[in-house]
């Protein structure tokens, strides 16, 4: 931690002592402004659309309801069972809370949070997990009840809203209770509070006392944002929540005496932010894909209220947010699966339609639907309320040179987030060779340099095993951010980079690319998160894809000193069964062969092994939602030898055409005799497989971009 940063964080926590933790509410002549301006006065501009409305009104909502009538039925469902206080988050069960709704009470594991005030609330070592409370408390099922009562017309949904913001601003008074630990929430939550209200302008229950409670509550969140916000080592999607929060506050309630300065400074903070955490190829900074795209409709928020607004938004903004379209296009392809790597939390931005968690291709229409200039060929992405509802209506010109690199084929690199994407026929492969994380503690990544992941034909064959969990189960969090779970390898047991605690790297792996050839389908990098050991390792791995090539063949080369046990490993999507196959496995879909894996080692034995649903190493689990994990199973390859040597892996996915039968004769292995060689510098792999003979040589010194 830099030396201003220590400073900043010692400044910060004198502050909350010295206010005993309570945040100061304005008075109502700081939020009105001098002279005899009133609540009254000020609920009276506001219906009448005081700066215009923010996303919501009637015409839209008759839009899109003709549009989208089954989205709209199953939003009102959604709103149906806010009334009733049932919400589900995660992989919990649904739970049904009482009325008044108890906001500090987890009922699913008998756990309240204190009264107290939240800067006293240690989260991390807290009576129980804190994201369930958070998510509760972030008040994201309101804007369901605001729009609901626009599609139907009927009163009563904006009765239970602001009966539910009515019980919660008297039970969370600023900075008291654990919905205020940290500017994050607030900011967030302002999202949802802001739209609500903008929904509600007309409704005959928002009554002057409520505005007044509503708007005081919103502008003690938009000062402790602002004044709280995460910086230096914290400064990643936090940071963004912290600004967008504040700037739909000041849009939505214009005439407020702050909300220009709101608005001002945190419109140019989110422009800067823009610009560092999309980076030039449209890669998210932090290497978590769902935290990209949580950032990015964080600023397609805020965009789309200000074009309603003035019409135009920054272009930083707007540039981002097309360099991530462009980027997560070229990641998940066609027909390809969700793609994962790094944390994922299931977190939302803002939830104006009843999905329960938003896949890649729902945030590419989002996207799409705000800058409404869809080009041909683009990937297809499903429409949604919130598409519908941040649409624009005309379409948002963006002048932006990207360095991501793409070919005809759908091949692709993005050389600043380090992400490489080899497209063949039916076969898809995404290596990572980019950074651990985002600054100097890479919260939300994973310890996976040079980890592949394998699709074929539109499934997922090897895959990222997904984040397990945050707070609730450490030894899942443990081994799912860990080197062994991935698909790369692990030298000794350790993993690449160096932990300091569960959103904390201490020492990051850096990873050097060697080369690029997305025509050839070559990817060759190494990292150096090994030289630390006694006798320093380094990895480097060389994958081979061709387009002429069914197989492909992955080079792990380890050079250094001393002699060192490695595990190769290759996490299977959990639908798939694994059996050994010679020297190697095999893995079945539905009983029919769909990979086959061979391994061979230059000076050493070869042991597999595979691994599935451990609870003692916690490997061999996949996790698609946070603190839910199914089996899986984790074949590997594991190497004891001296240094240098080079682990040869061929991969042969079998094309649909190809696949014998569930009863058909399988022959007990379709890659025979690999074999792999250096002598002086140059690495020969030779294998058969279905095709017929193979032969594969390389200088080991080469290096070309």
């Amino acid at each position: 931690m830099s030396a201003p940063e220590v400073v900043w964080r010692l400044r910060g926590v004198g502050r909350t002592y010295r206010s005993g933790g309570r945040y100061g509410v304005p008075t109502d002549s700081e939020l009105l402004g001098s002279g005899n301006r009133t609540w009254s006065d000020a609920l009276s501009a506001f219906r009448e659309g005081a700066g215009g409305a923010l996303l919501f009104g009637k015409t839209r909502a008759e839009e899109i309801a003709d549009r989208l009538p089954l989205q709209v039925e199953a939003l009102i469902r959604a709103a149906e069972r806010t009334c009733e206080n049932r919400f589900e988050f995660f992989a919990d069960p649904e739970v049904r809370l009482d009325t008044p709704i108890d906001w500090w009470s987890d009922p699913l594991r008998g756990v309240q949070w204190p009264s107290k005030p939240a800067h006293r609330i240690d989260h991390r070592r807290g009576p129980g997990d804190p994201k369930w409370i958070w998510e509760l408390n972030r008040l994201q099922h309101l804007p369901w009840l605001a729009s609901a009562r626009m599609f139907t017309g009927e009163e009563r949904f904006a009765t239970v809203a602001l009966s539910q913001l009515d019980s919660w601003i008297a039970r969370n008074p600023p900075g008291w209770g654990i919905a205020w630990r940290g500017a994050f929430e607030a900011g967030i939550r302002s999202i949802s509070v802001a739209l609500t209200l903008d929904g509600l302008r007309d409704a005959q229950a928002l009554t002057e006392a409520r505005f007044a409670r509503a708007v005081r509550m919103l502008a003690a969140g938009a000062e402790r944002c602002l004044q709280d916000r995460s910086r230096f080592s914290s400064a990643n999607n936090h940071l963004v929540g912290e600004l967008a929060g504040p700037a739909i506050v000041a849009l939505l309630l214009p005439e407020l005496r702050h909300a220009a300065r709101w608005e001002a400074d945190a419109v140019a903070a989110l422009a800067v932010e823009a610009d560092r955490q999309i980076l030039p190829d449209g890669a998210g900074a932090e290497q978590a894909l769902g935290y990209q795209v949580f950032v990015v409709e964080l600023l397609t928020v805020v965009a789309a209220v200000l074009f309603r607004r003035y019409g135009h938004a920054p272009d930083r903004l707007t540039a981002a947010i097309f360099r991530s379209r462009e980027y997560l296009e070229a990641v998940i392809g066609e027909c390809d699966p969700e793609p994962h790597y790094g944390d994922d939390d299931q977190g939302f931005a803002v939830r104006l339609g009843p999905e329960p968690r938003r896949t890649v291709r729902e945030h590419l229409g989002i996207v799409d639907a705000f800058l409404a200039d869809r080009p041909a060929g683009a990937v297809e992405s499903p429409e949604s309320l919130t598409a519908a509802w941040l649409s624009s209506a005309r379409p948002v010109k963006v002048r932006e040179q990207i360095t991501l690199r793409t070919t005809a084929a759908g091949s692709a690199f993005a050389p600043d987030g380090g992400m490489a994407v080899l497209r063949s026929g039916p076969r898809t492969i995404l290596m990572d060779v980019g950074a651990l994380g985002y600054l100097s503690i890479a919260a939300h990544g994973h310890s996976d340099a040079l980890a592949m992941s394998l699709n074929f034909a539109g499934e997922s064959l090897i895959g990222d095993p997904g984040t397990g969990s945050y707070y609730r189960n450490p030894e899942w969090r443990e081994a799912h951010r860990s080197t062994r779970a991935h698909a790369t390898a692990c030298v000794d047991g350790l993993d690449q980079s160096v932990r300091g605690g569960p959103f904390l790297w201490m020492r990051h792996a850096q990873v050097r690319v060697r080369e690029i050839d997305l025509l050839g389908g070559i990817v060759d990098a190494e990292h150096d998160g090994y030289r630390r050991l006694p006798a320093p390792v380094v990895h480097r791995r060389r994958v081979m894809a061709p387009p002429t090539l069914k197989s492909v063949l992955v080079l792990d080369l380890f050079t250094g000193r001393g002699r060192h046990d490695v595990h190769v490993s290759w996490p299977m999507a959990p639908d798939l069964e694994v059996e050994p196959a010679g020297a190697g496995h095999r893995a079945r879909r539905r009983g029919v062969p769909v990979l086959e894996l061979a391994y061979a080692v230059s000076g050493g034995v070869v042991t597999t092994e595979a691994v599935r649903g451990d609870d003692d190493s916690a490997l061999g689990w996949w996790s698609r939602e946070l603190e839910h994990r199914v089996p899986a199973w984790a074949p590997s390859v594991r190497c004891h030898a001296d240094l240098p040597f080079v682990c040869a892996t061929v991969l042969l996915p079998f094309p649909e055409s190809r696949a014998p039968g569930p009863h058909a004769v399988v022959p007990a292995r379709s890659i025979a005799d690999l074999r792999v060689d250096v002598e002086e510098g140059r690495v020969q792999v030779e294998w058969i497989d279905l095709d017929g003979p193979h032969r594969v040589a390389f200088e080991m010194d080469r290096v070309r971009t």
